[in-house]
This record gives C-alpha cells, structure tokens and sequence, in this order.
C-alpha cells in the first residue's frame, strides 16, 4: 500500500526505547513534579491532538476537568491507529502509550510538523498516570483500553459502534500521599487559570481550530476559537493598552517546508513584547527564529527611514530596541524537524530558519510600508522618539553603573549592607518607610542580611519611559544595590543578592507598593524572577497573648484555628499589626527575617503572557478595562484595610 500523508496506521509507528526510567526519573521527561509537570502531563495530549489538527484532520478538542482529580481531553481527529503493529505484535494504539518514543512524528509520513515533547508524551503521560483510560473511535467501532502506572489492564477491546472518528484519553495523575508513597506528584490539584492561559494559547496560534476547556469542579467553561489566529493574538496583547495603528501588520508565507507567521503592532507603552513559537511551543528563550525577525525588522525601518529622508544626517541609525520599543508581536513557525536546544525546548536552534525568517519579513515588511505610508511615519517617528530616550537613559545609567561586584564605595547611603560577599548566601529586604527600615536594620543579621528602606511609593514604570526610571531616587537606589544592570545591560552574574525580599505593610499601601516593585522587576529585571531571585515577605497580621502564652498568627483562618484551639474564655489579648513600624526589632526578626521561622512568598512566572496581560491591565493607562477587574474580583476582597 503506498504511504501518503493522509495514511496514518500501525505501520509508521517507530521504537526508540524503552519506558521504564520515566517514573524513577519525571523530572526528565516533564521537567517537575510539582504543579508545572503535573499540567504538563495535560499538554502533552494536547499537542497530540493539535498534531492531528495541523495535519488537517481535527477541528475540536475539548479538555474537561473532573470532580475525581481526573483530566479527560477528546479530539475529533483520526483516532490512534489500532491495528497489529508489525514488530512488536501489539496494537499500535498499546505501542504508543506505553514505549518511549514510539509515535507516528519519527517516520516523517503521519505527521508534517508535530508539536509533542521529543514524542515522548503519551507514553509518559501513561507511566506517570495511577489510572489512564484510551477510547478510539475508528473504522465504525469504538476501541477501548485502561491502563495503571503505564500497565495496561486488559487488552485493546470493542465495545460499541460509531460513525465519529478520535481520540479520548481519561487520566488520574499518580499523586504522592501517605497512602501512596511511590507516588509521584506532589499535587493533583490542575489550576484552571494555567490552563486556560495555555489552551488560549493553542487556539490563537492554529486559527480556525476549536478549543472547548471545562472545569466541572467549579462549574467553569470557555470556547477558544480565533478565525485571525495570532492577529487576534497581538490584538489580545495590546487590549489594554492604546495601539498606535488599528490593525497589526500581518506577514505569512513558506519557506521550502517551512511555515512562517508575523503579526505585530505599536502601542504607546515603553516595553518590548514579542512572543516566539516553533511548532506551536513557547520558546521563551528565543532561537533563530527570533533572530531573523529582529535582524529584518532593525534592517528595514532603518532603509525605509533613510530612503525617504526622515532619518538624516550621516551614519544616523536607530538601534533595535528603540524600533522594538512599544511593540506586541508574535513570530510563529511551523517546520518538519526543528531542533530545539535542552529537552524542555525553550529555544530553537534550526540555523536555516533564521535566513528563511529575516528573508520573508524583509520582503513583506518593505512592500507594507511602502504600500501604507502613513502608518511607516508613526513607526518611524516613535522608533525616533524612543532613541533620543535611549541617548537620555545610557547617560543616566552610566550615573547607577557600578564597577564590580565587590566595590561598595557607591552604594546608596541608606543601604544597610551584610558583610557577606557570596550572592548565594546573601539577601535583601526593600522595606517601605523609614522607621520600619529602622526596625529591620536593628533586627535583622548583618552577617548576611541588607537592608534598602525604600520612601514612598516607587515610580509606576509601566507608564514612564527608561529616562525617567533611571532618574528616580528609590529606582536608581535599587538598581546600584542590586549591582546587575537593568534592561538591556541586565548581567545576572553580577547580581549582589540571591533573595530580594518585598518587605510591606499588610495594608492596601503595602500591596500597592509590592506590585509597583514586581512590575519594575518584570519589565526591566526579568531573570531575577524567571531564577527565583525574589521573594514577599509575610509579616504576621495578629499577635495573640493571654498570659505567658503568645502566638503569631498571619491570616484569619489560623486566628480562628488558634482561638478554637486556646479556647475563648478567658477572652486572649488580639493585637491586629497595620504596618511593620509597630513591631519591634525583635519582633521583625523572629516573626518575618529569621530563616528559622519565617514564611517568605516566592514569585515565579507560570505564562509570561498572562503576566504581561495583568500588569497591563493594572498598572497601564486604559482605565475602562481596570474598573472592570475591579468590579468583577471585589466579590473576591473579604477585608480590606484603607
């Protein structure tokens, strides 16, 4: 029978190897066991079923998530073959999910371009599962076989009939506990919210496709459905804030067997935001793709700007970041054997597409502007307005530069440091006010423990240009403590502290502060958080006595369990802390600074895209859309302190 693309049976499944060291070893395969492998295990069924989608035969899927900890994802696509597969003797569908590396993407026929992780997924998914259940409706009969820990109960079975065509795969993660101490997630507890953000993600990138998500333990559900794939994508980025030109800039084409897709747009925000992917995968760290994009982009506003006379003057030029500056886009690729550098493809390394990407770009970038001239003025006067900023900002940064890492002698005057010189040993508080910074230098231990108190409310960097940010004192405090670097001269090796602590009153001042922190941490010192660099600390909300007895509590449900433990009567002494002034040093220390008892928050970036929407949204220009988040999360807000 000859092979076609359409063709997809037992025959085109390959072995690699073996499943045995997934469950010794799951970090290798889905990166953790906490909750980021544990949604991981739902991606990879996923991109099983977008394969299908990309090779044209799916056009749903749905994810639902069950009361019993169980995740179901169902495809209308062609189903897992289920015929005898030739070397192994057993059905194609058994192959796949339970042999690392068996799959129809390695014989280069079943599927052009395949998204899964190195094709280990199903499998993988079924090795880490307590109990998995495959249903495949193919050829008018419905198929159906359960697995447990990657075991398979019983052979492949008929059980009815159909006319429908797919697959549905049934799973219970295999969750760590008491009674079940080979388990191997610490969690089976999916986050609706990472997972809508991602399938999101799906149905913007291969547009047209439908994405049902439902959540039946809260009653939750979304449709995804894009028809303009990732132009709604850059218009989804840019919904909270004031775009400079209507409709973004499409680009698309092939290059030999290479699918390339730019959507981009200007808004009047200061940061760069461009997302890449290859065969549907967030590569976060970038890769060629990137590259080419960027080398194009900077090639051709800068040809168009001279050609017509609007940049002037010899060896006038603009540098990419300020053509990048204020941009949304996103730069997809979809291509037959991409090579993504270390095994959880955060960057594609593919030399060719580089070439094939800056090629298309430049082509299709040139005839837009020329075609629309009016549109190519905005961008050119904004890439202009963003290099006089940037000649602004190098002198102010060369200002807060410092030499190196251990010289001292110009660090901010208010900075209480430790005398600790590893990075890895050494932390700091940013403390809002003075007398709470007095209280923390007091407490705190100077072998290893800086304190930066910090005046007021920090500069809103969302809305205020990199100029401007370098020239604020609390700002330019930070950043010469930090020793780093911020923006595009950010060097994480110089870093001076391996924990920066938010340190803030439990108030709504407090919490307005901290996010005014984390978004200038977000947006201009980024690898301190994606390495787990900073941290909120959690001072305690009450102090319960009553006698000799004494306890901190820090929320209202651990006050209430403390009340009922301590009993009632006769009535405790509650002491409710607004702010961290009204601790003593030592209270500071043994409750919030010292490593023995303290909690300490640590922030991480799940969806890059979700925070950047957040922030956007709460700390941008557009009103509308932040009334509406407040509105719709009060009901959220039990006690608020004004």
């Amino acid at each position: 029978m000859p092979t076609s693309a359409n063709h997809y049976d037992e025959t085109q499944i390959q072995v690699l190897e073996g499943l045995e060291a997934v469950r010794k070893r799951p970090g290798m395969y889905i990166g953790s066991t906490d909750v980021r492998g544990l949604h991981h295990l739902v991606y990879e069924i996923v991109d099983n079923s977008i394969d299908e989608a990309l090779a044209g035969f799916c056009t749903e899927i749905t994810v639902t998530l069950r009361q019993d900890g169980s995740a179901c994802i169902e495809d209308n696509g062609r189903g897992f073959p289920v015929g005898i597969h030739p070397k192994l003797g057993r059905p194609a569908v058994e192959v796949c999910l339970t042999v690392l590396h068996a799959g129809g993407k390695f014989g280069g026929e079943g599927y052009k371009v395949s998204g899964g992780l190195h094709g280990v997924g199903a499998s993988v998914v079924n090795a880490l599962s307590s109990w998995l259940r495959v249903v495949v409706c193919q050829d008018g009969k419905i198929h159906e076989q359960e697995y447990r820990r990657g075991k398979p109960l019983y052979d492949l079975r008929v059980i009815g009939e159909t006319e429908k065509t797919g697959t549905r795969i049934e799973f219970i993660p295999d969750v760590r506990s008491d009674d079940n101490p080979d388990g191997v997630f610490e969690t089976g507890d999916f986050q609706y919210e990472v997972l809508k953000a991602r399938l999101r993600e799906m149905a913007f990138l291969n547009k047209g496709i439908r994405i049902v998500f439902e959540d039946e333990r809260s009653g939750k559900s979304r449709v995804f459905h894009y028809e303009g794939g990732i132009i709604e994508f850059v218009k989804y980025l840019n919904k909270n804030k004031n775009t400079l030109f209507p409709e973004p800039i499409y680009i698309e084409g092939m290059r030999e067997d290479t699918s390339i897709e730019v959507a981009m747009q200007y808004n009047d925000g200061y940061t760069e935001n461009v997302f890449t992917f290859a065969n549907n995968i967030n590569t976060v760290e970038g890769g060629t793709h990137l590259v080419g994009f960027r080398s194009a982009l900077t090639r051709v506003i800068n040809d168009y700007g001279r050609r017509f006379n609007i940049l002037k003057g010899e060896g006038a030029k603009l540098e990419g970041e300020d053509i990048r500056e204020g941009m949304a886009a996103i730069v997809s690729v979809k291509l037959v054997e991409p090579q993504f550098e270390g095994q959880t493809k955060m960057k594609l390394g593919n030399s060719e597409v580089r070439g094939m990407v800056d090629g298309l770009v430049a082509e299709k970038l040139s005839s837009f502007l020329e075609e629309n001239p009016a549109v190519a003025r905005v961008i050119l006067d904004r890439c202009m307005s963003a290099a006089r900023a940037r000649e602004a900002a190098r002198k102010a940064r060369e200002l807060t530069r410092r030499k190196t890492v251990l010289e001292s002698a110009s660090l901010p005057g208010k900075l209480a440091d430790c005398t600790e010189r590893d990075p890895s040993k050494c932390e700091i508080f940013l403390v809002e006010g003075d007398s709470a910074g007095g209280s923390a230098k007091s407490g705190r231990d100077r072998h290893f423990q800086a304190i930066l108190p910090l005046r007021g409310k920090i500069l809103n960097v969302e809305k205020t240009r990199l100029d401007k940010i370098l020239a604020n004192a609390e700002i330019k405090a930070m950043i010469t403590a930090f020793g780093c670097g911020i923006g595009q001269d950010f060097h994480l090796d110089k870093l001076r502290y391996h924990r920066i602590v938010c340190m803030t009153d439990a108030d709504v001042d407090g919490s307005h502060i901290r996010i005014l922190m984390l978004t200038f941490f977000y947006r201009y010192m980024r690898p301190l958080i994606e390495n787990g660099y900073v941290y909120i600390a959690q001072p305690p909300l009450y102090k319960v006595s009553r006698g000799k007895f004494e306890r901190y509590v820090y929320d209202d449900e651990a006050l209430e369990a403390l009340l009922n433990e301590i009993g009632r009567d006769p009535k405790p002494d509650i002491q409710r802390y607004k702010g961290l002034g009204e601790m003593s040093s030592e209270q500071l220390w043994s409750t919030t600074m010292d490593p023995a008892n303290r909690n300490m928050l640590r922030v991480t970036i799940e969806d890059a895209i979700s925070a950047d929407e957040i922030l956007s949204l709460l700390m941008g220009d557009k009103v509308e859309p932040r009334r509406e988040f407040i509105e719709e999360n009060s009901k959220l807000v039990v006690d608020l302190d004004v």
